[in-house]
Protein backbone atom coordinates (compact mmCIF):
# COMPACT_ATOMS: atom_id res chain seq x y z
CA UNK A 1 0.00 0.00 0.00
CA UNK A 2 1.51 3.50 -0.98
CA UNK A 3 1.58 6.36 2.02
CA UNK A 4 0.91 9.64 1.31
CA UNK A 5 1.03 12.73 3.57
CA UNK A 6 -1.96 14.80 3.68
CA UNK A 7 0.10 18.50 3.59
CA UNK A 8 -0.94 21.86 5.02
CA UNK A 9 -0.11 25.37 4.41
CA UNK A 10 2.07 26.15 7.32
CA UNK A 11 0.95 29.30 7.47
CA UNK A 12 -2.72 28.46 7.67
CA UNK A 13 -2.06 25.92 10.57
CA UNK A 14 0.01 28.44 12.43
CA UNK A 15 -3.23 31.03 12.27
CA UNK A 16 -4.80 28.07 13.55
CA UNK A 17 -3.26 27.27 16.16
CA UNK A 18 -2.53 30.65 17.93
CA UNK A 19 -5.95 31.57 17.13
CA UNK A 20 -7.17 28.87 18.78
CA UNK A 21 -4.54 28.50 21.59
CA UNK A 22 -4.48 24.35 20.52
CA UNK A 23 -2.09 21.65 19.33
CA UNK A 24 -0.76 22.47 16.20
CA UNK A 25 -1.50 18.96 15.18
CA UNK A 26 -5.29 19.76 16.07
CA UNK A 27 -4.91 23.02 13.99
CA UNK A 28 -3.06 20.78 11.41
CA UNK A 29 -6.46 18.60 10.77
CA UNK A 30 -8.89 21.45 10.33
CA UNK A 31 -7.38 22.82 8.20
CA UNK A 32 -7.46 19.72 6.13
CA UNK A 33 -10.62 19.89 6.53
CA UNK A 34 -10.87 23.21 5.02
CA UNK A 35 -11.24 25.31 7.93
CA UNK A 36 -8.94 28.29 7.74
CA UNK A 37 -10.20 30.69 10.07
CA UNK A 38 -10.66 31.01 13.28
CA UNK A 39 -14.24 31.59 13.48
CA UNK A 40 -14.68 28.68 11.16
CA UNK A 41 -12.91 26.24 13.56
CA UNK A 42 -15.15 27.44 16.51
CA UNK A 43 -18.06 26.65 14.91
CA UNK A 44 -17.21 23.52 14.06
CA UNK A 45 -15.55 22.24 17.30
CA UNK A 46 -18.70 24.04 19.09
CA UNK A 47 -21.62 23.47 16.96
CA UNK A 48 -24.98 25.10 17.76
CA UNK A 49 -28.54 24.02 17.73
CA UNK A 50 -29.84 27.29 16.98
CA UNK A 51 -27.91 27.12 13.47
CA UNK A 52 -30.12 24.76 12.31
CA UNK A 53 -32.39 26.04 9.42
CA UNK A 54 -35.92 27.35 9.88
CA UNK A 55 -37.90 23.71 8.68
CA UNK A 56 -40.30 24.95 6.92
CA UNK A 57 -37.43 26.01 3.92
CA UNK A 58 -37.02 22.83 3.03
CA UNK A 59 -38.89 22.39 0.01
CA UNK A 60 -42.64 20.43 0.64
CA UNK A 61 -41.55 20.23 4.74
CA UNK A 62 -45.04 22.56 5.67
CA UNK A 63 -47.51 20.95 2.83
CA UNK A 64 -46.29 17.86 4.46
CA UNK A 65 -46.77 19.24 8.43
CA UNK A 66 -50.36 20.49 7.04
CA UNK A 67 -51.50 17.20 6.35
CA UNK A 68 -50.40 15.85 9.08
CA UNK A 69 -51.64 18.61 11.14
CA UNK A 70 -55.34 17.77 9.43
CA UNK A 71 -54.82 13.94 10.48
CA UNK A 72 -54.13 15.57 14.04
CA UNK A 73 -57.39 17.81 14.32
CA UNK A 74 -59.68 14.78 12.09
CA UNK A 75 -58.11 12.26 14.74
CA UNK A 76 -57.30 10.48 10.97
CA UNK A 77 -55.82 6.70 10.40
CA UNK A 78 -52.18 7.10 9.95
CA UNK A 79 -50.04 4.63 9.13
CA UNK A 80 -46.02 4.91 9.49
CA UNK A 81 -43.75 3.09 6.67
CA UNK A 82 -40.49 2.52 7.17
CA UNK A 83 -37.41 1.00 6.18
CA UNK A 84 -35.52 -1.80 7.34
CA UNK A 85 -32.08 -0.12 8.03
CA UNK A 86 -31.20 2.14 11.48
CA UNK A 87 -31.65 5.57 9.01
CA UNK A 88 -35.68 4.14 8.61
CA UNK A 89 -36.33 2.56 12.17
CA UNK A 90 -34.66 5.63 13.97
CA UNK A 91 -37.19 7.73 11.60
CA UNK A 92 -40.07 5.68 11.98
CA UNK A 93 -39.36 5.82 15.70
CA UNK A 94 -39.41 9.45 15.80
CA UNK A 95 -42.71 9.91 13.91
CA UNK A 96 -44.50 7.64 16.08
CA UNK A 97 -43.22 8.48 19.27
CA UNK A 98 -44.39 11.95 18.47
CA UNK A 99 -47.89 10.97 17.33
CA UNK A 100 -48.92 9.42 20.03
CA UNK A 101 -47.19 11.91 22.40
CA UNK A 102 -50.13 14.05 20.50
CA UNK A 103 -52.82 11.46 21.28
CA UNK A 104 -52.65 9.53 18.02
CA UNK A 105 -52.62 5.81 17.65
CA UNK A 106 -50.91 5.18 14.11
CA UNK A 107 -50.01 1.88 12.86
CA UNK A 108 -46.23 1.51 12.38
CA UNK A 109 -44.01 -1.21 9.92
CA UNK A 110 -41.29 -2.20 7.49
CA UNK A 111 -40.95 -4.60 4.79
CA UNK A 112 -39.72 -8.29 5.46
CA UNK A 113 -36.72 -8.06 3.44
CA UNK A 114 -36.60 -11.24 2.35
CA UNK A 115 -39.98 -11.73 1.81
CA UNK A 116 -40.82 -7.91 0.08
CA UNK A 117 -37.38 -7.03 -0.75
CA UNK A 118 -36.77 -2.81 -0.41
CA UNK A 119 -39.56 -0.24 -0.07
CA UNK A 120 -42.93 -0.06 -1.16
CA UNK A 121 -43.63 -2.72 -2.29
CA UNK A 122 -47.63 -4.31 -2.97
CA UNK A 123 -46.65 -7.42 -1.07
CA UNK A 124 -45.67 -4.92 1.52
CA UNK A 125 -48.19 -2.74 1.30
CA UNK A 126 -51.30 -4.95 1.17
CA UNK A 127 -49.82 -6.87 4.52
CA UNK A 128 -49.25 -3.66 6.07
CA UNK A 129 -53.18 -2.77 5.50
CA UNK A 130 -54.72 -6.14 5.92
CA UNK A 131 -57.65 -4.79 4.43
CA UNK A 132 -57.53 -1.42 6.64
CA UNK A 133 -56.63 1.23 4.37
CA UNK A 134 -55.30 4.59 6.22
CA UNK A 135 -56.59 7.84 5.48
CA UNK A 136 -53.02 8.83 5.46
CA UNK A 137 -49.83 6.65 4.84
CA UNK A 138 -46.68 8.41 5.66
CA UNK A 139 -43.20 6.26 3.65
CA UNK A 140 -39.66 7.20 5.74
CA UNK A 141 -36.10 6.31 3.56
CA UNK A 142 -38.42 4.78 1.00
CA UNK A 143 -40.91 5.32 -1.77
CA UNK A 144 -38.86 8.36 -3.76
CA UNK A 145 -39.20 6.04 -7.07
CA UNK A 146 -42.10 4.36 -5.73
CA UNK A 147 -44.68 5.58 -8.66
CA UNK A 148 -47.14 2.43 -8.99
CA UNK A 149 -47.15 1.97 -4.90
CA UNK A 150 -48.21 5.66 -4.72
CA UNK A 151 -51.24 5.09 -7.34
CA UNK A 152 -51.97 1.70 -5.23
CA UNK A 153 -52.85 3.90 -1.96
CA UNK A 154 -53.97 6.85 -4.47
CA UNK A 155 -56.68 4.42 -5.06
CA UNK A 156 -57.83 3.01 -2.25
CA UNK A 157 -58.12 6.69 -0.86
CA UNK A 158 -55.13 7.25 1.20
CA UNK A 159 -53.09 10.43 1.00
CA UNK A 160 -49.29 9.34 1.24
CA UNK A 161 -46.50 11.44 1.94
CA UNK A 162 -42.99 10.54 1.52
CA UNK A 163 -40.01 11.61 3.38
CA UNK A 164 -36.82 10.11 1.65
CA UNK A 165 -32.93 10.85 0.82
CA UNK A 166 -32.32 9.05 -1.70
CA UNK A 167 -32.05 9.97 -5.76
CA UNK A 168 -34.87 9.90 -7.86
CA UNK A 169 -34.13 7.72 -11.02
CA UNK A 170 -36.71 9.22 -12.97
CA UNK A 171 -39.56 11.92 -12.47
CA UNK A 172 -40.99 11.45 -9.20
CA UNK A 173 -44.19 9.75 -8.16
CA UNK A 174 -47.38 11.86 -8.30
CA UNK A 175 -50.69 12.05 -6.43
CA UNK A 176 -48.41 12.34 -3.27
CA UNK A 177 -46.39 15.37 -1.12
CA UNK A 178 -42.69 14.34 -1.24
CA UNK A 179 -39.96 15.84 0.52
CA UNK A 180 -36.39 14.58 -0.73
CA UNK A 181 -33.66 17.84 -0.63
CA UNK A 182 -32.06 15.29 -3.79
CA UNK A 183 -34.76 16.00 -5.98
CA UNK A 184 -36.01 19.58 -5.17
CA UNK A 185 -33.10 21.68 -2.81
CA UNK A 186 -29.96 23.18 -4.38
CA UNK A 187 -26.91 21.69 -3.11
CA UNK A 188 -25.61 24.92 -1.06
CA UNK A 189 -28.35 23.99 1.11
CA UNK A 190 -26.73 22.54 4.70
CA UNK A 191 -29.86 20.50 4.67
CA UNK A 192 -28.57 18.90 1.42
CA UNK A 193 -27.62 15.59 2.88
CA UNK A 194 -29.43 14.92 5.90
CA UNK A 195 -30.75 11.35 5.75
CA UNK A 196 -34.14 10.41 6.41
CA UNK A 197 -33.24 10.67 10.37
CA UNK A 198 -32.71 14.37 10.30
CA UNK A 199 -35.34 14.85 7.85
CA UNK A 200 -38.10 13.74 10.12
CA UNK A 201 -36.07 15.26 13.17
CA UNK A 202 -37.51 18.53 10.51
CA UNK A 203 -40.54 17.44 10.17
CA UNK A 204 -41.19 16.84 13.85
CA UNK A 205 -40.08 20.54 14.70
CA UNK A 206 -42.11 21.70 11.76
CA UNK A 207 -45.08 20.04 13.78
CA UNK A 208 -44.12 21.23 17.12
CA UNK A 209 -44.14 24.79 16.04
CA UNK A 210 -47.21 24.86 14.23
CA UNK A 211 -49.12 23.20 17.78
CA UNK A 212 -47.57 25.55 19.63
CA UNK A 213 -48.75 28.19 17.22
CA UNK A 214 -52.67 26.64 18.09
CA UNK A 215 -51.26 26.59 22.03
CA UNK A 216 -52.27 23.06 21.68
CA UNK A 217 -51.40 21.96 26.06
CA UNK A 218 -49.75 18.29 24.95
CA UNK A 219 -46.69 19.83 23.18
CA UNK A 220 -45.65 21.40 26.76
CA UNK A 221 -43.57 18.49 27.80
CA UNK A 222 -42.77 17.68 24.33
CA UNK A 223 -38.77 18.84 24.00
CA UNK A 224 -37.60 18.67 20.37
CA UNK A 225 -33.93 17.47 21.51
CA UNK A 226 -35.24 14.40 22.88
CA UNK A 227 -35.34 12.85 19.71
CA UNK A 228 -31.78 13.58 18.85
CA UNK A 229 -30.52 10.42 19.94
CA UNK A 230 -32.28 8.87 17.49
CA UNK A 231 -30.92 11.30 14.68
CA UNK A 232 -27.30 10.75 15.63
CA UNK A 233 -27.84 6.73 15.19
CA UNK A 234 -29.46 7.27 12.12
CA UNK A 235 -27.24 10.27 10.58
CA UNK A 236 -23.84 8.06 11.57
CA UNK A 237 -24.99 5.13 10.43
CA UNK A 238 -26.21 5.73 7.09
CA UNK A 239 -22.85 7.34 6.42
CA UNK A 240 -23.82 10.52 5.26
CA UNK A 241 -21.39 13.69 4.99
CA UNK A 242 -20.91 15.08 8.65
CA UNK A 243 -20.97 18.71 8.03
CA UNK A 244 -22.94 21.17 8.02
CA UNK A 245 -26.53 20.04 9.69
CA UNK A 246 -25.83 16.60 9.91
CA UNK A 247 -22.44 17.23 11.99
CA UNK A 248 -24.65 19.27 14.42
CA UNK A 249 -27.00 16.86 14.76
CA UNK A 250 -24.93 13.73 15.16
CA UNK A 251 -22.55 16.44 17.85
CA UNK A 252 -25.45 17.05 19.86
CA UNK A 253 -27.73 13.37 19.34
CA UNK A 254 -24.19 11.57 20.86
CA UNK A 255 -24.74 14.02 23.69
CA UNK A 256 -27.73 12.68 24.31
CA UNK A 257 -27.39 9.17 23.67
CA UNK A 258 -24.86 9.46 26.62
CA UNK A 259 -27.48 10.38 28.92
CA UNK A 260 -29.22 6.98 28.07
CA UNK A 261 -32.68 8.56 28.67
CA UNK A 262 -34.58 6.09 26.64
CA UNK A 263 -35.30 2.64 28.45
CA UNK A 264 -34.62 0.73 24.64
CA UNK A 265 -31.08 2.50 24.14
CA UNK A 266 -29.95 1.85 27.34
CA UNK A 267 -30.48 -1.97 26.80
CA UNK A 268 -29.67 -1.89 23.48
CA UNK A 269 -25.98 -0.34 25.11
CA UNK A 270 -26.08 -3.07 27.51
CA UNK A 271 -25.95 -5.64 25.61
CA UNK A 272 -23.64 -4.12 23.40
CA UNK A 273 -21.09 -3.83 26.32
CA UNK A 274 -20.81 0.10 26.73
CA UNK A 275 -20.83 0.95 30.59
CA UNK A 276 -23.98 3.26 31.46
CA UNK A 277 -22.81 6.96 31.10
CA UNK A 278 -19.87 6.36 28.24
CA UNK A 279 -19.50 8.89 26.28
CA UNK A 280 -19.92 7.34 22.97
CA UNK A 281 -18.00 7.68 19.72
CA UNK A 282 -19.52 7.66 16.20
CA UNK A 283 -17.83 4.18 16.26
CA UNK A 284 -20.23 2.73 18.37
CA UNK A 285 -22.74 3.64 16.84
CA UNK A 286 -21.16 1.66 13.24
CA UNK A 287 -19.76 -1.53 15.19
CA UNK A 288 -21.70 -2.19 18.07
CA UNK A 289 -25.70 -0.40 18.25
CA UNK A 290 -26.15 -0.20 14.35
CA UNK A 291 -24.97 -3.77 13.68
CA UNK A 292 -27.48 -4.97 16.01
CA UNK A 293 -30.47 -2.92 15.01
CA UNK A 294 -29.49 -3.93 11.28
CA UNK A 295 -29.67 -7.62 12.03
CA UNK A 296 -32.76 -8.05 12.40
CA UNK A 297 -33.67 -6.63 9.42
CA UNK A 298 -31.39 -8.81 7.47
CA UNK A 299 -32.23 -12.16 9.39
CA UNK A 300 -35.83 -11.04 10.88
CA UNK A 301 -38.39 -8.13 11.55
CA UNK A 302 -36.94 -4.73 11.61
CA UNK A 303 -40.38 -4.19 13.33
CA UNK A 304 -38.15 -5.60 16.46
CA UNK A 305 -35.64 -2.79 17.02
CA UNK A 306 -38.80 0.02 16.79
CA UNK A 307 -40.65 -1.98 19.57
CA UNK A 308 -37.38 -1.47 21.52
CA UNK A 309 -37.07 2.34 20.79
CA UNK A 310 -40.44 2.95 21.63
CA UNK A 311 -41.22 0.90 24.87
CA UNK A 312 -40.80 2.07 28.12
CA UNK A 313 -40.99 -1.25 30.18
CA UNK A 314 -37.33 -1.53 30.97
CA UNK A 315 -38.01 -6.03 31.40
CA UNK A 316 -39.41 -5.54 28.26
CA UNK A 317 -36.34 -3.71 26.61
CA UNK A 318 -33.93 -5.58 27.78
CA UNK A 319 -35.78 -9.07 26.60
CA UNK A 320 -35.79 -7.15 23.10
CA UNK A 321 -32.09 -6.26 23.38
CA UNK A 322 -30.81 -9.56 24.14
CA UNK A 323 -32.71 -10.97 21.57
CA UNK A 324 -31.49 -8.57 19.00
CA UNK A 325 -27.82 -9.36 20.59
CA UNK A 326 -28.72 -13.08 19.88
CA UNK A 327 -30.04 -12.39 16.16
CA UNK A 328 -26.68 -10.61 15.80
CA UNK A 329 -24.60 -13.25 16.98
CA UNK A 330 -26.49 -15.52 14.28
CA UNK A 331 -25.58 -12.83 11.96
CA UNK A 332 -22.08 -12.89 12.60
CA UNK A 333 -21.53 -16.63 12.26
CA UNK A 334 -23.22 -16.73 8.82
CA UNK A 335 -21.13 -13.73 7.59
CA UNK A 336 -18.32 -15.32 9.20
CA UNK A 337 -19.08 -18.88 7.47
CA UNK A 338 -19.91 -17.20 3.82
CA UNK A 339 -16.85 -14.83 4.33
CA UNK A 340 -14.48 -17.76 4.47
CA UNK A 341 -15.54 -19.48 1.33
CA UNK A 342 -16.02 -16.49 -0.54
CA UNK A 343 -12.29 -15.56 0.15
CA UNK A 344 -10.98 -19.10 -0.78
CA UNK A 345 -12.52 -18.53 -4.30
CA UNK A 346 -11.20 -15.32 -4.87
CA UNK A 347 -7.67 -17.19 -4.56
CA UNK A 348 -8.89 -19.77 -6.37
CA UNK A 349 -10.11 -18.28 -9.23
CA UNK A 350 -9.84 -14.24 -9.14
CA UNK A 351 -6.19 -14.15 -8.48
CA UNK A 352 -5.43 -12.00 -11.77
CA UNK A 353 -8.77 -10.69 -12.28
CA UNK A 354 -9.51 -6.53 -11.59
CA UNK A 355 -12.73 -7.33 -10.33
CA UNK A 356 -14.77 -10.04 -8.39
CA UNK A 357 -17.82 -11.73 -8.76
CA UNK A 358 -19.41 -14.53 -6.24
CA UNK A 359 -22.89 -16.41 -6.51
CA UNK A 360 -23.16 -19.37 -4.32
CA UNK A 361 -27.26 -20.24 -4.09
CA UNK A 362 -26.85 -21.22 -0.44
CA UNK A 363 -25.44 -17.45 0.72
CA UNK A 364 -27.71 -15.61 2.71
CA UNK A 365 -28.69 -12.70 0.50
CA UNK A 366 -29.19 -10.07 3.91
CA UNK A 367 -25.81 -10.63 4.86
CA UNK A 368 -23.61 -10.27 1.80
CA UNK A 369 -23.29 -6.90 1.93
CA UNK A 370 -21.26 -7.40 4.28
CA UNK A 371 -18.97 -9.88 2.70
CA UNK A 372 -18.03 -7.72 0.20
CA UNK A 373 -17.12 -4.99 1.97
CA UNK A 374 -14.92 -7.34 3.50
CA UNK A 375 -13.60 -9.08 0.50
CA UNK A 376 -13.33 -5.98 -1.42
CA UNK A 377 -11.10 -4.57 1.41
CA UNK A 378 -8.68 -7.71 1.73
CA UNK A 379 -8.14 -7.27 -2.11
CA UNK A 380 -8.75 -4.08 -2.46
CA UNK A 381 -10.59 -4.98 -5.86
CA UNK A 382 -14.50 -3.73 -6.78
CA UNK A 383 -16.43 -7.00 -4.78
CA UNK A 384 -19.94 -8.22 -5.95
CA UNK A 385 -21.31 -10.99 -3.78
CA UNK A 386 -24.46 -12.37 -4.92
CA UNK A 387 -26.80 -14.93 -2.83
CA UNK A 388 -30.17 -16.42 -4.39
CA UNK A 389 -33.70 -16.42 -4.10
CA UNK A 390 -35.59 -18.90 -6.02
CA UNK A 391 -34.28 -18.18 -9.56
CA UNK A 392 -33.50 -14.68 -8.67
CA UNK A 393 -29.44 -13.98 -7.54
CA UNK A 394 -29.41 -11.05 -5.50
CA UNK A 395 -27.00 -9.06 -3.71
CA UNK A 396 -25.02 -6.34 -2.85
CA UNK A 397 -21.14 -4.68 -4.57
CA UNK A 398 -18.76 -2.51 -2.64
CA UNK A 399 -15.83 -0.95 -4.42
CA UNK A 400 -12.51 0.99 -4.20
CA UNK A 401 -11.00 4.27 -4.63
CA UNK A 402 -11.38 5.76 -8.33
CA UNK A 403 -13.47 2.55 -9.19
CA UNK A 404 -17.49 3.57 -10.08
CA UNK A 405 -19.73 0.82 -9.63
CA UNK A 406 -22.97 2.75 -11.00
CA UNK A 407 -21.08 3.74 -14.27
CA UNK A 408 -19.94 -0.71 -14.67
CA UNK A 409 -23.31 -1.32 -13.50
CA UNK A 410 -24.75 0.93 -16.46
CA UNK A 411 -22.73 -1.05 -19.37
CA UNK A 412 -24.51 -4.28 -17.88
CA UNK A 413 -28.03 -2.82 -17.57
CA UNK A 414 -29.68 -5.31 -19.89
CA UNK A 415 -28.42 -8.08 -17.93
CA UNK A 416 -29.83 -6.49 -14.54
CA UNK A 417 -33.53 -7.19 -13.27
CA UNK A 418 -32.56 -3.71 -10.64
CA UNK A 419 -29.86 -2.17 -9.69
CA UNK A 420 -29.18 0.80 -7.62
CA UNK A 421 -26.72 2.38 -5.30
CA UNK A 422 -23.81 4.82 -5.24
CA UNK A 423 -20.33 5.05 -6.86
CA UNK A 424 -18.41 2.67 -4.18
CA UNK A 425 -21.88 0.64 -2.44
CA UNK A 426 -24.47 -0.68 -4.95
CA UNK A 427 -27.22 -3.34 -4.47
CA UNK A 428 -28.50 -6.03 -8.04
CA UNK A 429 -30.51 -8.13 -8.71
CA UNK A 430 -30.66 -10.85 -11.84
CA UNK A 431 -32.00 -13.65 -13.22
CA UNK A 432 -29.32 -16.80 -11.56
CA UNK A 433 -28.87 -17.72 -14.67
CA UNK A 434 -27.49 -14.58 -16.28
CA UNK A 435 -24.39 -14.20 -13.67
CA UNK A 436 -22.17 -16.15 -15.74
CA UNK A 437 -22.92 -13.07 -18.78
CA UNK A 438 -22.90 -10.61 -16.10
CA UNK A 439 -19.42 -11.34 -14.13
CA UNK A 440 -17.95 -11.70 -18.31
CA UNK A 441 -19.50 -8.15 -18.95
CA UNK A 442 -18.45 -6.45 -15.63
CA UNK A 443 -14.48 -7.83 -15.92
CA UNK A 444 -14.73 -6.20 -19.52
CA UNK A 445 -16.77 -3.21 -18.48
CA UNK A 446 -13.52 -2.49 -15.88
CA UNK A 447 -10.88 -3.04 -18.39
CA UNK A 448 -12.04 -0.84 -21.10
CA UNK A 449 -12.85 1.88 -18.15
CA UNK A 450 -9.92 1.27 -16.72
CA UNK A 451 -7.26 -0.05 -19.44
CA UNK A 452 -4.20 0.68 -16.96
CA UNK A 453 -5.26 -1.42 -14.01
CA UNK A 454 -6.70 -0.85 -11.02
CA UNK A 455 -5.37 2.37 -8.97
CA UNK A 456 -2.60 1.72 -6.47
CA UNK A 457 -4.16 1.21 -3.29
CA UNK A 458 -3.20 4.69 -0.83
CA UNK A 459 -3.39 5.38 3.03
CA UNK A 460 -3.40 9.08 3.79
CA UNK A 461 -1.57 9.71 6.95
CA UNK A 462 -2.79 13.24 8.38
CA UNK A 463 0.24 13.82 10.29
CA UNK A 464 3.53 12.62 12.09
CA UNK A 465 3.72 11.73 15.74
CA UNK A 466 6.28 10.88 18.24
CA UNK A 467 5.57 8.28 21.21
CA UNK A 468 5.53 10.91 23.19
CA UNK A 469 2.40 12.53 21.20
CA UNK A 470 0.50 9.07 22.22
CA UNK A 471 -0.86 10.44 26.01
CA UNK A 472 -4.59 11.37 27.14
CA UNK A 473 -4.13 15.16 26.66
CA UNK A 474 -3.53 14.88 23.05
CA UNK A 475 -6.77 12.32 22.58
CA UNK A 476 -8.62 14.41 25.23
CA UNK A 477 -7.86 17.88 22.19
CA UNK A 478 -8.51 15.22 19.20
CA UNK A 479 -11.92 14.49 20.98
CA UNK A 480 -13.31 17.71 20.04
CA UNK A 481 -12.95 16.69 16.31
CA UNK A 482 -15.33 13.94 16.82
CA UNK A 483 -17.59 12.52 15.32
CA UNK A 484 -15.93 11.09 12.85
CA UNK A 485 -16.85 9.63 9.69
CA UNK A 486 -18.34 10.47 6.17
CA UNK A 487 -16.80 14.04 5.31
CA UNK A 488 -14.67 14.09 8.87
CA UNK A 489 -12.82 11.24 8.34
CA UNK A 490 -10.81 9.95 11.64
CA UNK A 491 -7.39 10.83 11.01
CA UNK A 492 -4.38 8.12 10.43
CA UNK A 493 -1.14 8.89 12.36
CA UNK A 494 2.09 7.74 11.29
CA UNK A 495 5.17 6.87 13.54
CA UNK A 496 8.46 6.49 12.66
CA UNK A 497 11.30 3.87 13.37
CA UNK A 498 8.98 2.21 16.31
CA UNK A 499 11.03 -1.11 17.89
CA UNK A 500 8.37 -3.19 19.60
CA UNK A 501 9.72 -4.87 22.80
CA UNK A 502 7.70 -8.15 22.34
CA UNK A 503 6.00 -9.82 19.27
CA UNK A 504 2.63 -9.55 18.94
CA UNK A 505 0.00 -12.00 19.97
CA UNK A 506 -2.80 -13.18 18.34
CA UNK A 507 -6.29 -13.49 19.30
CA UNK A 508 -7.59 -16.78 20.01
CA UNK A 509 -10.06 -17.02 17.59
CA UNK A 510 -7.58 -15.62 15.05
CA UNK A 511 -8.59 -13.96 11.75
CA UNK A 512 -5.13 -12.58 11.68
CA UNK A 513 -6.73 -10.11 15.22
CA UNK A 514 -3.65 -9.21 17.01
CA UNK A 515 -2.94 -7.41 20.41
CA UNK A 516 0.45 -5.28 21.13
CA UNK A 517 2.31 -2.60 22.78
CA UNK A 518 4.25 0.55 22.37
CA UNK A 519 6.72 1.59 24.34
CA UNK A 520 5.86 4.85 26.44
CA UNK A 521 8.06 7.89 26.06
CA UNK A 522 12.11 6.85 26.85
CA UNK A 523 10.83 3.15 27.76
CA UNK A 524 8.50 4.56 30.57
CA UNK A 525 5.40 3.20 32.49
CA UNK A 526 3.37 0.32 30.77
CA UNK A 527 3.40 2.03 27.12
CA UNK A 528 0.22 2.40 25.17
CA UNK A 529 -1.99 -1.22 23.79
CA UNK A 530 -2.70 -1.61 20.36
CA UNK A 531 -4.67 -3.71 18.01
CA UNK A 532 -4.63 -4.86 14.46
CA UNK A 533 -7.87 -6.25 12.42
CA UNK A 534 -7.38 -8.90 10.02
CA UNK A 535 -3.89 -8.23 9.31
CA UNK A 536 -1.76 -10.93 6.90
CA UNK A 537 1.75 -9.92 8.69
CA UNK A 538 2.36 -8.20 11.63
CA UNK A 539 6.14 -7.10 12.42
CA UNK A 540 8.12 -9.03 14.74
CA UNK A 541 9.74 -7.67 18.33
CA UNK A 542 13.81 -5.55 17.75
CA UNK A 543 12.41 -4.64 14.06
CA UNK A 544 11.93 -0.95 13.56
CA UNK A 545 8.82 -0.30 11.25
CA UNK A 546 6.65 2.69 10.60
CA UNK A 547 3.48 2.11 11.62
CA UNK A 548 -0.17 3.87 10.51
CA UNK A 549 -2.53 3.86 13.18
CA UNK A 550 -5.30 5.42 14.56
CA UNK A 551 -5.85 6.55 18.24
CA UNK A 552 -8.79 5.99 20.68
CA UNK A 553 -10.05 5.31 23.64
CA UNK A 554 -10.43 1.64 24.85
CA UNK A 555 -13.18 1.42 28.16
CA UNK A 556 -12.88 -1.57 30.12
CA UNK A 557 -14.71 -1.78 33.64
CA UNK A 558 -15.73 2.15 33.96
CA UNK A 559 -11.89 2.62 33.02
CA UNK A 560 -10.37 4.16 29.65
CA UNK A 561 -7.36 4.08 28.71
CA UNK A 562 -5.69 5.18 25.52
CA UNK A 563 -5.23 2.81 22.58
CA UNK A 564 -4.06 2.46 18.97
CA UNK A 565 -5.33 0.34 16.01
CA UNK A 566 -2.94 -0.24 13.55
CA UNK A 567 -3.95 -0.05 10.37
CA UNK A 568 -0.79 -0.85 8.23
CA UNK A 569 2.95 -1.21 8.60
CA UNK A 570 6.36 -0.89 6.80
CA UNK A 571 10.15 -1.61 7.56
CA UNK A 572 11.48 1.44 8.71
CA UNK A 573 12.92 4.23 6.16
Amino acid sequence: MNWTTNECPAEAVRHLQEGLQTDPVIAQLLTQNGITSVTEAELFLRPQLSDLEDPFALTNLEAAVERIEQAIEGDESVVVFGDYDVDGVTSTVQLVSLLRSLGMQPRFSVPLRLEEGYGMSREAIDRVLDGATPDLFIALDCGTNAHDAVLYLNAMGSDVIIVDHHQAKEAVPEGCVLVNPHVYDSDERPWKDLCTAGLVFKLLHGILKRRRATEDPRVKSLHLKDYLDLVAMGTIADLVPLHGENRILAWYGLRHLRANRRPGVRSLCAVSGMASGQMLESSDISFKLAPRINASGRLADASQPIELLLGNDERVCESIAQELDAINSDRQAIQRKISMEAEAAVLADYADAPGIILHDKDWHPGVVGIVASRVSRRFYKPCLVLGSEGNTAKGSGRSVAGIDLVKLFQRCDDLLENWGGHPMAAGVSLPASSVEAFRERFLAALAELHPAGLPEPELEISAWLGLEDLNAAFLESLDRLQPFGQGNRQPVFGLRGVVLKENPRAFAKGGGNYSFRLSGPAGEGRGVGGVAWQMETMPLAGEAVDLALRIGWNYWRRSRNLQVTLLDWRPAE
